[in-house]
Protein backbone atom coordinates (compact mmCIF):
# COMPACT_ATOMS: atom_id res chain seq x y z
CA UNK A 1 0.00 0.00 0.00
CA UNK A 2 1.36 3.68 -0.65
CA UNK A 3 1.21 5.60 2.04
CA UNK A 4 0.76 9.81 1.59
CA UNK A 5 -0.34 12.31 4.53
CA UNK A 6 -3.41 14.86 3.87
CA UNK A 7 -2.01 18.54 4.72
CA UNK A 8 -0.29 20.28 7.13
CA UNK A 9 -1.29 18.16 10.32
CA UNK A 10 -1.05 14.89 8.82
CA UNK A 11 2.38 15.78 8.12
CA UNK A 12 3.23 16.82 11.52
CA UNK A 13 1.50 13.64 12.28
CA UNK A 14 3.83 11.75 10.63
CA UNK A 15 6.58 12.83 12.43
CA UNK A 16 4.97 11.57 15.82
CA UNK A 17 3.85 8.52 14.13
CA UNK A 18 0.14 9.42 13.93
CA UNK A 19 -2.12 11.71 11.43
CA UNK A 20 -4.55 11.06 8.61
CA UNK A 21 -3.06 9.39 5.48
CA UNK A 22 -4.19 8.85 2.46
CA UNK A 23 -4.08 5.27 0.76
CA UNK A 24 -3.22 5.16 -2.77
CA UNK A 25 -4.80 2.16 -4.86
CA UNK A 26 -1.59 0.84 -6.10
CA UNK A 27 -0.09 -1.95 -4.01
CA UNK A 28 -2.66 -1.65 -1.80
CA UNK A 29 -4.52 -4.41 0.49
CA UNK A 30 -7.53 -5.81 -0.98
CA UNK A 31 -8.89 -6.46 2.73
CA UNK A 32 -8.91 -2.47 3.12
CA UNK A 33 -10.80 -2.39 -0.42
CA UNK A 34 -13.49 -4.47 0.34
CA UNK A 35 -14.15 -2.22 4.02
CA UNK A 36 -14.72 0.36 1.21
CA UNK A 37 -16.85 -1.28 -0.66
CA UNK A 38 -14.91 -0.91 -4.08
CA UNK A 39 -14.67 -4.46 -4.30
CA UNK A 40 -16.81 -7.23 -2.29
CA UNK A 41 -15.23 -10.23 -1.14
CA UNK A 42 -16.66 -13.21 -4.04
CA UNK A 43 -16.11 -12.76 -7.35
CA UNK A 44 -12.69 -10.38 -7.30
CA UNK A 45 -9.94 -12.59 -8.42
CA UNK A 46 -8.72 -10.52 -11.32
CA UNK A 47 -9.21 -7.03 -9.43
CA UNK A 48 -7.19 -8.57 -6.08
CA UNK A 49 -4.38 -9.98 -8.36
CA UNK A 50 -3.80 -6.65 -9.96
CA UNK A 51 -4.18 -4.55 -6.71
CA UNK A 52 -1.78 -7.62 -5.33
CA UNK A 53 1.20 -6.54 -7.51
CA UNK A 54 0.48 -2.42 -7.66
CA UNK A 55 -2.03 -2.76 -10.88
CA UNK A 56 -5.25 -0.60 -9.22
CA UNK A 57 -8.62 -0.37 -11.43
CA UNK A 58 -10.24 3.24 -11.00
CA UNK A 59 -12.32 3.78 -7.88
CA UNK A 60 -15.91 5.45 -8.49
CA UNK A 61 -16.10 8.97 -6.94
CA UNK A 62 -19.00 7.62 -5.17
CA UNK A 63 -17.01 4.52 -3.66
CA UNK A 64 -14.04 6.77 -2.76
CA UNK A 65 -16.23 8.92 -0.31
CA UNK A 66 -17.49 6.56 1.44
CA UNK A 67 -13.74 5.65 2.83
CA UNK A 68 -12.93 8.93 3.04
CA UNK A 69 -15.53 10.59 5.07
CA UNK A 70 -14.74 13.52 7.58
CA UNK A 71 -10.96 12.72 7.30
CA UNK A 72 -10.77 14.24 3.32
CA UNK A 73 -12.71 17.35 4.63
CA UNK A 74 -9.88 17.82 6.91
CA UNK A 75 -7.24 18.40 4.14
CA UNK A 76 -5.51 21.61 3.79
CA UNK A 77 -3.64 23.20 0.50
CA UNK A 78 -0.14 21.94 0.77
CA UNK A 79 -0.14 18.84 1.95
CA UNK A 80 1.04 15.79 -0.38
CA UNK A 81 -1.63 13.68 -1.80
CA UNK A 82 -1.57 10.75 -4.12
CA UNK A 83 -3.39 12.84 -6.66
CA UNK A 84 -0.28 15.09 -7.20
CA UNK A 85 0.95 11.56 -9.01
CA UNK A 86 -1.84 11.51 -11.38
CA UNK A 87 -3.71 8.24 -9.14
CA UNK A 88 -6.64 7.80 -7.44
CA UNK A 89 -6.46 7.85 -3.64
CA UNK A 90 -8.44 7.06 -0.61
CA UNK A 91 -8.30 7.92 3.18
CA UNK A 92 -9.04 6.48 5.99
CA UNK A 93 -9.47 8.21 9.78
CA UNK A 94 -7.49 7.14 12.86
CA UNK A 95 -9.12 3.59 13.62
CA UNK A 96 -8.56 1.06 15.66
CA UNK A 97 -9.87 -1.70 14.20
CA UNK A 98 -7.70 -0.52 10.83
CA UNK A 99 -4.69 -0.05 12.77
CA UNK A 100 -5.35 -3.66 14.22
CA UNK A 101 -5.74 -5.49 10.65
CA UNK A 102 -3.34 -3.57 8.33
CA UNK A 103 -0.95 -1.59 10.89
CA UNK A 104 0.35 -4.60 12.74
CA UNK A 105 3.85 -4.25 13.91
CA UNK A 106 3.70 -1.65 11.02
CA UNK A 107 4.25 2.31 10.47
CA UNK A 108 1.10 3.06 13.26
CA UNK A 109 2.61 0.51 15.66
CA UNK A 110 6.27 2.12 15.36
CA UNK A 111 7.62 2.38 18.77
CA UNK A 112 5.71 0.73 20.89
CA UNK A 113 7.14 -1.91 22.58
CA UNK A 114 6.32 -4.31 25.08
CA UNK A 115 8.66 -4.61 28.22
CA UNK A 116 8.57 -8.71 27.99
CA UNK A 117 10.45 -8.60 24.91
CA UNK A 118 12.47 -5.60 25.11
CA UNK A 119 14.67 -6.68 28.65
CA UNK A 120 14.57 -10.65 27.41
CA UNK A 121 16.37 -9.15 23.73
CA UNK A 122 18.94 -6.39 26.03
CA UNK A 123 19.76 -9.36 28.68
CA UNK A 124 20.53 -12.24 25.54
CA UNK A 125 22.60 -10.06 23.87
CA UNK A 126 24.73 -8.90 26.67
CA UNK A 127 25.40 -12.30 28.21
CA UNK A 128 25.92 -13.89 24.34
CA UNK A 129 28.06 -10.63 23.87
CA UNK A 130 30.31 -11.50 27.52
CA UNK A 131 30.32 -14.75 26.49
CA UNK A 132 31.99 -13.86 22.91
CA UNK A 133 34.45 -11.38 25.10
CA UNK A 134 35.39 -14.15 27.02
CA UNK A 135 36.05 -16.81 24.50
CA UNK A 136 37.89 -14.40 22.05
CA UNK A 137 40.32 -12.79 24.74
CA UNK A 138 41.09 -16.62 26.84
CA UNK A 139 42.19 -17.24 22.69
CA UNK A 140 44.21 -14.94 21.74
CA UNK A 141 46.38 -15.21 25.18
CA UNK A 142 46.87 -18.47 24.01
CA UNK A 143 47.17 -17.77 20.32
CA UNK A 144 51.60 -17.35 19.41
CA UNK A 145 52.00 -14.31 17.19
CA UNK A 146 52.14 -15.15 13.53
CA UNK A 147 55.06 -14.79 10.78
CA UNK A 148 52.56 -12.70 8.97
CA UNK A 149 52.15 -10.24 11.92
CA UNK A 150 55.37 -8.87 12.00
CA UNK A 151 55.79 -8.34 8.41
CA UNK A 152 55.26 -3.89 7.82
CA UNK A 153 54.37 -4.07 3.82
CA UNK A 154 52.21 -7.16 4.20
CA UNK A 155 50.09 -5.13 7.32
CA UNK A 156 50.09 -1.88 4.98
CA UNK A 157 48.48 -4.24 2.24
CA UNK A 158 45.92 -5.70 4.69
CA UNK A 159 44.70 -2.35 5.73
CA UNK A 160 44.30 -0.86 2.11
CA UNK A 161 42.04 -4.13 1.47
CA UNK A 162 40.34 -3.80 4.77
CA UNK A 163 39.53 -0.11 4.56
CA UNK A 164 37.33 -1.07 1.64
CA UNK A 165 36.08 -4.62 2.35
CA UNK A 166 34.97 -3.77 6.06
CA UNK A 167 33.20 -0.15 4.98
CA UNK A 168 31.12 -2.88 2.61
CA UNK A 169 29.89 -5.59 4.64
CA UNK A 170 29.24 -2.85 7.51
CA UNK A 171 26.72 -1.06 4.42
CA UNK A 172 25.39 -4.69 3.98
CA UNK A 173 24.88 -5.29 7.64
CA UNK A 174 23.10 -2.42 8.07
CA UNK A 175 20.27 -2.95 6.13
CA UNK A 176 19.68 -6.47 7.49
CA UNK A 177 17.75 -5.92 10.32
CA UNK A 178 15.00 -3.84 9.08
CA UNK A 179 14.22 -4.90 5.64
CA UNK A 180 10.97 -6.90 6.41
CA UNK A 181 10.02 -3.65 8.96
CA UNK A 182 10.71 -1.36 6.28
CA UNK A 183 8.36 -3.29 3.36
CA UNK A 184 5.84 -3.98 6.50
CA UNK A 185 5.74 0.07 7.15
CA UNK A 186 4.83 0.41 4.00
CA UNK A 187 1.77 -1.76 4.35
CA UNK A 188 2.05 -4.47 2.15
CA UNK A 189 0.67 -7.69 2.95
CA UNK A 190 3.22 -10.34 3.64
CA UNK A 191 2.41 -12.42 0.60
CA UNK A 192 3.57 -9.50 -0.82
CA UNK A 193 6.80 -9.26 1.17
CA UNK A 194 7.42 -12.66 0.38
CA UNK A 195 7.63 -11.89 -3.76
CA UNK A 196 9.90 -8.89 -2.84
CA UNK A 197 12.03 -11.57 -1.62
CA UNK A 198 11.50 -13.99 -3.92
CA UNK A 199 12.61 -11.81 -6.17
CA UNK A 200 15.44 -11.22 -4.24
CA UNK A 201 17.06 -14.69 -3.92
CA UNK A 202 16.47 -14.94 -8.07
CA UNK A 203 17.95 -12.38 -8.39
CA UNK A 204 20.92 -13.58 -6.36
CA UNK A 205 21.12 -17.25 -7.96
CA UNK A 206 21.02 -15.47 -11.17
CA UNK A 207 23.98 -13.60 -11.09
CA UNK A 208 25.67 -15.42 -9.04
CA UNK A 209 26.55 -17.95 -11.46
CA UNK A 210 27.69 -15.50 -13.83
CA UNK A 211 29.40 -13.08 -11.34
CA UNK A 212 32.60 -15.20 -11.65
CA UNK A 213 32.85 -14.34 -15.13
CA UNK A 214 31.73 -11.05 -15.33
CA UNK A 215 34.35 -9.99 -12.67
CA UNK A 216 36.88 -11.40 -15.21
CA UNK A 217 35.90 -9.69 -17.88
CA UNK A 218 35.19 -6.31 -15.77
CA UNK A 219 37.89 -6.45 -13.68
CA UNK A 220 38.39 -6.70 -10.19
CA UNK A 221 38.31 -3.14 -8.86
CA UNK A 222 35.52 -1.90 -11.37
CA UNK A 223 33.42 -4.82 -10.25
CA UNK A 224 33.93 -3.03 -6.41
CA UNK A 225 33.55 -0.02 -7.79
CA UNK A 226 30.41 -1.52 -9.21
CA UNK A 227 29.26 -2.85 -6.34
CA UNK A 228 28.87 0.26 -4.54
CA UNK A 229 27.20 2.16 -7.11
CA UNK A 230 24.40 -0.84 -7.76
CA UNK A 231 23.90 -1.32 -3.72
CA UNK A 232 23.69 2.54 -3.44
CA UNK A 233 21.31 2.45 -5.77
CA UNK A 234 19.81 -0.21 -4.31
CA UNK A 235 19.27 1.69 -1.11
CA UNK A 236 17.89 4.97 -2.62
CA UNK A 237 14.80 2.25 -4.08
CA UNK A 238 13.80 2.06 -0.26
CA UNK A 239 12.96 5.91 -0.42
CA UNK A 240 9.74 4.93 -2.64
CA UNK A 241 6.73 3.22 -1.80
CA UNK A 242 6.14 1.88 -4.96
CA UNK A 243 5.61 -1.81 -5.48
CA UNK A 244 7.64 -1.90 -9.11
CA UNK A 245 10.67 0.15 -7.71
CA UNK A 246 11.36 -1.96 -4.32
CA UNK A 247 11.00 -4.87 -6.66
CA UNK A 248 14.07 -3.29 -9.19
CA UNK A 249 16.23 -2.66 -5.90
CA UNK A 250 15.62 -6.57 -4.95
CA UNK A 251 17.13 -6.79 -8.68
CA UNK A 252 20.10 -4.62 -7.33
CA UNK A 253 20.71 -6.07 -4.45
CA UNK A 254 21.12 -9.60 -5.53
CA UNK A 255 23.27 -8.59 -8.33
CA UNK A 256 25.25 -6.69 -5.54
CA UNK A 257 25.38 -9.47 -3.08
CA UNK A 258 26.78 -11.58 -6.01
CA UNK A 259 29.60 -8.60 -6.38
CA UNK A 260 30.16 -8.27 -2.58
CA UNK A 261 30.94 -12.23 -2.52
CA UNK A 262 33.07 -12.60 -5.63
CA UNK A 263 34.97 -9.61 -6.65
CA UNK A 264 36.62 -8.54 -3.22
CA UNK A 265 38.18 -11.31 -2.51
CA UNK A 266 39.28 -12.49 -5.82
CA UNK A 267 41.00 -8.77 -5.82
CA UNK A 268 42.91 -10.09 -2.95
CA UNK A 269 44.12 -13.38 -4.14
CA UNK A 270 45.39 -11.49 -7.33
CA UNK A 271 47.27 -9.34 -5.29
CA UNK A 272 48.27 -10.95 -2.77
CA UNK A 273 50.28 -13.56 -4.71
CA UNK A 274 50.99 -12.29 -8.43
CA UNK A 275 51.63 -8.47 -7.32
CA UNK A 276 53.07 -8.46 -4.10
CA UNK A 277 54.55 -11.72 -3.82
CA UNK A 278 53.49 -13.13 -0.28
CA UNK A 279 53.43 -16.52 0.86
CA UNK A 280 49.94 -18.21 -0.38
CA UNK A 281 50.00 -19.35 3.29
CA UNK A 282 49.01 -15.55 4.89
CA UNK A 283 45.66 -15.79 2.77
CA UNK A 284 43.88 -18.12 5.02
CA UNK A 285 45.33 -15.86 8.29
CA UNK A 286 43.78 -13.14 6.46
CA UNK A 287 40.15 -13.71 6.03
CA UNK A 288 40.09 -15.88 9.35
CA UNK A 289 40.60 -12.63 10.33
CA UNK A 290 38.03 -10.70 8.34
CA UNK A 291 35.55 -13.06 9.11
CA UNK A 292 35.88 -12.48 12.68
CA UNK A 293 35.38 -8.92 12.01
CA UNK A 294 32.60 -9.37 9.90
CA UNK A 295 30.73 -10.98 13.10
CA UNK A 296 31.93 -7.81 15.02
CA UNK A 297 30.01 -5.74 12.18
CA UNK A 298 27.54 -7.40 11.97
CA UNK A 299 26.94 -6.94 15.62
CA UNK A 300 28.03 -3.35 15.87
CA UNK A 301 25.53 -2.96 12.54
CA UNK A 302 22.54 -4.18 14.40
CA UNK A 303 22.81 -1.81 17.85
CA UNK A 304 23.66 0.85 14.86
CA UNK A 305 20.44 0.11 12.71
CA UNK A 306 18.65 0.68 15.73
CA UNK A 307 19.96 3.64 17.12
CA UNK A 308 19.32 5.24 14.13
CA UNK A 309 15.97 4.10 13.05
CA UNK A 310 14.47 4.91 16.40
CA UNK A 311 16.67 8.75 16.50
CA UNK A 312 17.19 9.94 13.31
CA UNK A 313 12.94 10.06 12.65
CA UNK A 314 12.95 8.26 9.43
CA UNK A 315 12.03 4.95 10.48
CA UNK A 316 13.19 2.02 9.22
CA UNK A 317 14.27 4.15 5.90
CA UNK A 318 16.62 4.92 8.38
CA UNK A 319 19.30 2.40 8.18
CA UNK A 320 19.32 1.97 4.18
CA UNK A 321 20.21 6.21 3.68
CA UNK A 322 22.99 5.64 6.63
CA UNK A 323 24.05 2.80 4.61
CA UNK A 324 24.94 5.03 1.15
CA UNK A 325 27.74 7.27 2.57
CA UNK A 326 29.47 4.21 3.93
CA UNK A 327 29.09 2.62 0.39
CA UNK A 328 30.18 5.61 -1.26
CA UNK A 329 32.90 5.77 0.83
CA UNK A 330 34.33 2.32 0.07
CA UNK A 331 33.85 2.81 -3.66
CA UNK A 332 35.82 6.13 -3.40
CA UNK A 333 39.19 4.58 -1.42
CA UNK A 334 38.57 1.17 -3.86
CA UNK A 335 39.33 3.98 -6.86
CA UNK A 336 42.22 5.63 -4.63
CA UNK A 337 43.98 2.54 -3.15
CA UNK A 338 43.55 -0.08 -5.23
CA UNK A 339 45.49 -1.25 -8.45
CA UNK A 340 43.09 -2.71 -11.28
CA UNK A 341 43.59 -6.68 -12.05
CA UNK A 342 41.94 -9.57 -14.56
CA UNK A 343 41.89 -12.96 -15.18
CA UNK A 344 41.42 -15.11 -17.48
CA UNK A 345 37.86 -15.66 -18.81
CA UNK A 346 36.46 -19.16 -17.66
CA UNK A 347 33.71 -20.44 -20.06
CA UNK A 348 31.04 -20.90 -18.00
CA UNK A 349 29.47 -24.24 -19.69
CA UNK A 350 33.05 -25.96 -18.88
CA UNK A 351 32.91 -24.14 -15.86
CA UNK A 352 29.42 -25.89 -14.99
CA UNK A 353 29.62 -29.08 -17.05
CA UNK A 354 32.67 -29.91 -14.90
CA UNK A 355 30.60 -29.18 -11.66
CA UNK A 356 27.61 -31.27 -13.25
CA UNK A 357 30.19 -34.24 -13.71
CA UNK A 358 31.91 -34.27 -9.92
CA UNK A 359 28.56 -33.70 -8.43
CA UNK A 360 27.03 -36.79 -9.99
CA UNK A 361 30.53 -39.05 -9.64
CA UNK A 362 31.29 -38.75 -6.35
CA UNK A 363 28.79 -39.55 -3.24
CA UNK A 364 30.39 -37.58 -0.91
CA UNK A 365 30.02 -34.00 -3.10
CA UNK A 366 26.59 -35.55 -3.85
CA UNK A 367 25.68 -35.81 0.10
CA UNK A 368 27.22 -32.58 0.96
CA UNK A 369 25.19 -30.63 -1.74
CA UNK A 370 22.43 -32.06 -0.25
CA UNK A 371 22.52 -31.11 3.04
CA UNK A 372 24.04 -27.44 2.20
CA UNK A 373 20.76 -27.16 -0.42
CA UNK A 374 18.39 -28.46 3.03
CA UNK A 375 20.12 -26.64 5.67
CA UNK A 376 20.59 -23.37 3.86
CA UNK A 377 16.92 -23.18 2.12
CA UNK A 378 15.42 -23.20 5.87
CA UNK A 379 18.08 -20.32 6.81
CA UNK A 380 16.37 -18.27 3.82
CA UNK A 381 12.91 -18.83 5.14
CA UNK A 382 14.23 -18.30 8.94
CA UNK A 383 15.48 -14.67 7.50
CA UNK A 384 12.13 -14.21 6.56
CA UNK A 385 9.97 -14.89 9.14
CA UNK A 386 11.46 -13.86 12.24
CA UNK A 387 11.07 -10.22 11.98
CA UNK A 388 6.84 -11.37 11.99
CA UNK A 389 7.25 -13.61 14.86
CA UNK A 390 8.79 -10.97 16.89
CA UNK A 391 7.97 -7.66 16.03
CA UNK A 392 4.34 -7.49 16.62
CA UNK A 393 5.14 -8.26 20.45
CA UNK A 394 7.70 -4.97 21.07
CA UNK A 395 11.03 -6.65 19.74
CA UNK A 396 13.65 -3.93 19.16
CA UNK A 397 14.71 -5.37 16.23
CA UNK A 398 18.10 -3.88 15.60
CA UNK A 399 19.09 -5.26 19.51
CA UNK A 400 17.56 -8.61 18.31
CA UNK A 401 19.48 -8.91 15.00
CA UNK A 402 22.83 -7.70 16.77
CA UNK A 403 21.48 -10.97 19.20
CA UNK A 404 21.31 -13.43 16.45
CA UNK A 405 25.11 -12.32 15.22
CA UNK A 406 26.02 -12.46 18.58
CA UNK A 407 24.98 -15.91 18.99
CA UNK A 408 26.41 -17.13 15.58
CA UNK A 409 30.14 -15.30 16.26
CA UNK A 410 29.54 -17.49 19.72
CA UNK A 411 28.92 -20.81 17.88
CA UNK A 412 32.19 -20.12 15.89
CA UNK A 413 34.28 -19.62 18.56
CA UNK A 414 32.90 -22.86 20.37
CA UNK A 415 34.26 -24.60 16.54
CA UNK A 416 37.40 -23.64 16.99
CA UNK A 417 37.49 -24.39 21.09
CA UNK A 418 36.21 -28.10 20.10
CA UNK A 419 38.71 -28.48 16.91
CA UNK A 420 41.24 -27.45 18.83
CA UNK A 421 44.41 -29.77 20.27
CA UNK A 422 42.61 -30.20 23.64
CA UNK A 423 39.06 -31.58 22.74
CA UNK A 424 40.31 -32.23 19.08
CA UNK A 425 36.25 -32.91 17.47
CA UNK A 426 35.83 -33.27 13.99
CA UNK A 427 34.09 -30.81 11.31
CA UNK A 428 31.41 -33.95 10.63
CA UNK A 429 30.32 -34.18 14.31
CA UNK A 430 29.92 -30.14 14.16
CA UNK A 431 28.29 -30.98 11.57
CA UNK A 432 25.87 -33.25 12.73
CA UNK A 433 25.62 -31.17 15.89
CA UNK A 434 23.95 -27.66 13.77
CA UNK A 435 21.65 -29.59 12.03
CA UNK A 436 20.44 -31.23 15.21
CA UNK A 437 19.90 -27.86 16.99
CA UNK A 438 18.07 -26.52 13.95
CA UNK A 439 15.80 -29.49 14.26
CA UNK A 440 15.30 -29.61 18.03
CA UNK A 441 14.85 -25.08 17.21
CA UNK A 442 12.20 -25.55 14.56
CA UNK A 443 10.37 -28.54 16.97
CA UNK A 444 10.08 -25.34 19.06
CA UNK A 445 9.39 -22.42 17.06
CA UNK A 446 6.28 -24.90 15.94
CA UNK A 447 4.66 -24.81 19.26
CA UNK A 448 5.84 -21.23 20.18
CA UNK A 449 4.13 -19.79 16.60
CA UNK A 450 0.34 -21.77 17.46
CA UNK A 451 -1.90 -19.24 16.81
CA UNK A 452 -3.65 -17.55 19.86
CA UNK A 453 -1.24 -19.23 21.69
CA UNK A 454 2.44 -16.89 20.81
CA UNK A 455 5.02 -17.32 22.76
CA UNK A 456 7.63 -14.64 21.44
CA UNK A 457 10.41 -15.41 24.34
CA UNK A 458 10.74 -19.03 23.59
CA UNK A 459 10.40 -17.97 19.67
CA UNK A 460 14.10 -15.82 20.02
CA UNK A 461 15.25 -18.57 22.30
CA UNK A 462 14.69 -20.68 19.09
CA UNK A 463 16.11 -17.98 17.22
CA UNK A 464 19.34 -17.76 18.76
CA UNK A 465 19.90 -21.76 18.85
CA UNK A 466 19.74 -21.48 15.06
CA UNK A 467 22.28 -18.83 15.10
CA UNK A 468 24.24 -20.95 17.33
CA UNK A 469 24.02 -23.60 15.18
CA UNK A 470 24.90 -21.28 11.72
CA UNK A 471 28.30 -20.43 13.85
CA UNK A 472 29.46 -24.10 14.25
CA UNK A 473 27.44 -24.95 10.91
CA UNK A 474 29.60 -22.74 8.29
CA UNK A 475 33.29 -23.02 9.07
CA UNK A 476 32.81 -27.30 9.28
CA UNK A 477 30.85 -26.94 5.76
CA UNK A 478 33.97 -24.38 4.61
CA UNK A 479 36.32 -27.81 5.59
CA UNK A 480 34.52 -30.18 4.59
CA UNK A 481 33.81 -28.73 0.79
CA UNK A 482 37.49 -27.95 0.26
CA UNK A 483 38.27 -31.40 1.63
CA UNK A 484 35.87 -33.10 -0.70
CA UNK A 485 36.00 -30.78 -3.93
CA UNK A 486 38.71 -30.46 -6.34
CA UNK A 487 39.99 -27.09 -6.07
CA UNK A 488 39.31 -27.18 -10.40
CA UNK A 489 35.83 -27.76 -9.87
CA UNK A 490 34.71 -25.89 -6.55
CA UNK A 491 33.33 -23.05 -8.85
CA UNK A 492 31.12 -24.95 -10.81
CA UNK A 493 30.31 -27.74 -8.21
CA UNK A 494 28.89 -24.14 -5.91
CA UNK A 495 26.58 -22.99 -8.69
CA UNK A 496 24.83 -26.28 -8.83
CA UNK A 497 24.76 -26.37 -5.30
CA UNK A 498 23.07 -22.44 -4.95
CA UNK A 499 20.60 -23.99 -7.64
CA UNK A 500 18.59 -26.33 -5.49
CA UNK A 501 19.19 -24.22 -2.29
CA UNK A 502 17.33 -20.74 -3.72
CA UNK A 503 14.29 -22.78 -5.71
CA UNK A 504 13.52 -24.77 -2.42
CA UNK A 505 13.77 -21.42 -0.75
CA UNK A 506 11.56 -19.75 -3.21
CA UNK A 507 9.37 -22.33 -2.86
CA UNK A 508 8.80 -21.81 0.67
CA UNK A 509 8.40 -18.11 0.65
CA UNK A 510 5.78 -18.76 -2.56
CA UNK A 511 3.79 -21.27 -0.11
CA UNK A 512 3.67 -18.25 2.60
CA UNK A 513 2.76 -16.00 0.06
CA UNK A 514 -0.47 -18.00 -0.30
CA UNK A 515 -1.39 -19.10 3.51
CA UNK A 516 -3.29 -17.21 5.77
CA UNK A 517 -1.03 -15.15 8.04
CA UNK A 518 -1.73 -16.10 11.28
CA UNK A 519 -1.54 -19.94 10.73
CA UNK A 520 0.73 -20.06 7.56
CA UNK A 521 3.74 -19.23 10.02
CA UNK A 522 3.64 -22.22 11.90
CA UNK A 523 2.54 -24.44 9.25
CA UNK A 524 5.85 -23.04 7.17
CA UNK A 525 8.34 -24.00 10.68
CA UNK A 526 6.37 -27.41 10.70
CA UNK A 527 7.50 -27.87 6.70
CA UNK A 528 11.11 -26.53 7.77
CA UNK A 529 11.16 -29.76 10.30
CA UNK A 530 10.95 -31.87 7.86
CA UNK A 531 12.95 -30.39 5.52
CA UNK A 532 15.47 -30.46 8.33
CA UNK A 533 14.84 -33.82 8.81
CA UNK A 534 15.94 -35.11 5.61
CA UNK A 535 18.83 -32.94 6.05
CA UNK A 536 19.96 -34.90 9.21
CA UNK A 537 18.99 -37.96 7.36
CA UNK A 538 22.04 -37.14 4.72
CA UNK A 539 24.40 -35.91 7.28
CA UNK A 540 23.88 -39.44 8.87
CA UNK A 541 24.25 -40.83 5.30
CA UNK A 542 27.42 -38.92 4.99
CA UNK A 543 28.41 -39.86 8.35
CA UNK A 544 28.66 -43.34 7.04
CA UNK A 545 30.38 -42.69 3.54
CA UNK A 546 33.42 -40.96 5.15
CA UNK A 547 33.81 -42.21 8.81
CA UNK A 548 36.89 -43.81 7.94
CA UNK A 549 38.88 -41.20 5.63
CA UNK A 550 41.20 -39.71 6.97
CA UNK A 551 41.78 -36.99 4.44
CA UNK A 552 38.26 -35.29 6.40
CA UNK A 553 39.80 -34.70 9.63
CA UNK A 554 41.67 -32.04 11.51
CA UNK A 555 44.97 -32.55 12.36
CA UNK A 556 45.96 -30.05 14.19
CA UNK A 557 44.20 -26.71 15.16
CA UNK A 558 43.08 -24.88 12.27
CA UNK A 559 41.06 -21.54 11.71
CA UNK A 560 38.62 -21.47 8.56
CA UNK A 561 37.94 -18.50 6.80
CA UNK A 562 34.63 -18.48 6.33
CA UNK A 563 32.00 -16.00 6.83
CA UNK A 564 28.74 -15.82 9.05
CA UNK A 565 25.21 -15.94 7.53
CA UNK A 566 21.74 -15.52 8.84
Amino acid sequence: MEVTEVGEEANRGDRLGFGLRCCSLGSSSPWLYRTAGIFPEQGTEEKKTGLYFGVATQASKSQRSRCHGRAASKARPGGATAAAYGRPFLTYPRCPEFHARVGEGGRTGWGRRGPTMLVTAYLAFVGLLASCLGLELSRCRAKPPGRACSNPSFLRFQLDFYQVYFLALAADWLQAPYLYKLYQHYYFLEGQIAILYVCGLASTVLFGLVASSLVDWLGRKNSCVLFSLTYSLCCLTKLSQDYFVLLVGRALGGLSTALLFSAFEAWYIHEHVERHDFPAEWIPATFARAAFWNHVLAVVAGVTAEAVASWIGLGPVAPFVAAIPLLALAGALALRNWGENYDRQRAFSRTCAGGLRCLLSDRRVLLLGTIQALFESVIFIFVFLWTPVLDPHGAPLGIVFSSFMAASLLGSSLYRIATSKRYHLQPMHLLSLAVLIVVFSLFMLTFSTSPGQESPVESFIAFLLIELACGLYFPSMSFLRRKVIPETEQAGVLNWFRVPLHLLACLGLLVLHDSDRKTGTRNMFSICSAVMVMALLAVVGLFTVVRHDAELRVPSPTEEPYAPEL
